[in-house]
């Protein structure tokens, strides 16, 4: 068995430099529970516990911790789409910090209000970059790591190679995670033979036994190809990395002219990401109603070129680390 222990695990606390990522709507606490108890650290995604799985939110917490003693982490997403929005964020990482968690992964916008409420707690912050300028602004805020979200990722990837956007972030000389195109042993080790740090993985873990999204989804992922991957604006108002099914196919990928417009004004595109957001969560209502979250849209990236089989946690992680 290999070491895999570097600045980044020791720092965080966990044995191999895995991240199970944050997914809307895919985070559950059992997967993200069992990450985390194998040695890699899963991170919760609270609107995913809250608005998908009905948990009220400490209670979801006191789950995880029944379910492991090791270390769990939480995303953030920074976003200025609403005062409401970011109370609720405000209260989440609170009641995080109340349960003792120190690692966060924070998304979009300014994380230096996220930085400055959990350092006194001895918290440490990544934050999701996906091209140097990005970087900087959350290095210049005090961030201690960078995930770097290339353009095989899930969910919003980025537009830079595995290799590009590692060399535009080395000189900071911060861990760096590689978030994108991890499937498979082989992707693993090729990442940190590049340098980064870590992988944060999604897609390998939504096909996996403790996830709880659908078998279709679990087989969709399995069946696919890296070709299959297609970018849709349809989501979230901002291309989305999705498989391209038979649904996807029926209704375009493209988002309509007027939300198109907003999106492309500074002012405005905020507005027409709440809107897609509020769309989102009442479909995703109807969805839960009718059982099944996970009907139209299956996030994944282009890792699915190393995913054959659905495993438990157990089995993906050790695929990764044992000779």
């Amino acid at each position: 068995m290999n070491n895999f222990g570097n600045s980044f695990t020791k720092s965080v606390g966990i044995k191999y430099p895995i991240i199970c990522g944050a997914m809307y709507p895919c985070s559950n606490p059992e997967l993200v529970a069992a990450v985390s108890e194998v040695g890699g650290i899963g991170i919760i995604q609270p609107l995913s516990f809250v608005y998908v799985h009905n948990y009220n939110f400490k209670n979801a917490l006191e789950k995880i911790k029944l379910l492991t003693s090791k270390p769990v982490g939480m995303n953030i997403i920074t976003e200025k789409s609403s005062k409401i929005y970011l109370r609720r964020m405000n209260d989440y990482l609170e009641t995080a910090l109340e349960f003792g968690i120190k690692f966060f992964i924070s998304s979009l916008g300014n994380p230096n209000w996220i930085v400055e409420k959990v350092k006194p707690f001895g918290g440490i912050v990544y934050h999701d970059v996906t091209e140097r300028k990005w970087a900087e602004k959350a290095i210049s805020v005090g961030v201690d790591g960078l995930i770097c979200v290339n353009n095989r990722a899930g969910g919003h990837a980025g537009n830079s190679f595995i290799e590009e956007l590692y060399n535009q972030t080395k000189d900071f000389n911060l861990p760096l995670i590689c978030a994108g195109g991890i499937g498979s042993k082989k992707d693993f080790l090729y990442a940190l033979q590049i340098g980064y740090s870590g992988v944060q993985m999604g897609t390998r873990f939504i096909a996996s036994k403790e996830c709880s999204a659908n078998l279709e989804y679990k087989n969709a992922i399995v069946n696919s190809t890296q070709d299959d991957i297609v970018l849709s604006e349809k989501v979230t108002g901002v291309p989305l990395s999705i498989i391209n099914t038979p649904y996807v196919k029926k209704v375009g990928t493209k988002a309509g002219f007027i939300p198109k417009l907003f999106l492309q004004n500074r002012k405005l595109k905020h507005i027409m990401r709440a809107i897609y957001t509020l769309l989102s969560a009442i479909k995703l209502k109807k969805s839960n109603k009718r059982g099944d979250p996970y009907k139209d849209y299956f996030q994944a990236g282009k890792s699915v070129d190393g995913i054959n089989s659905i495993m438990s946690v157990k089995e993906i992680i050790d695929s990764f680390v044992i000779n």
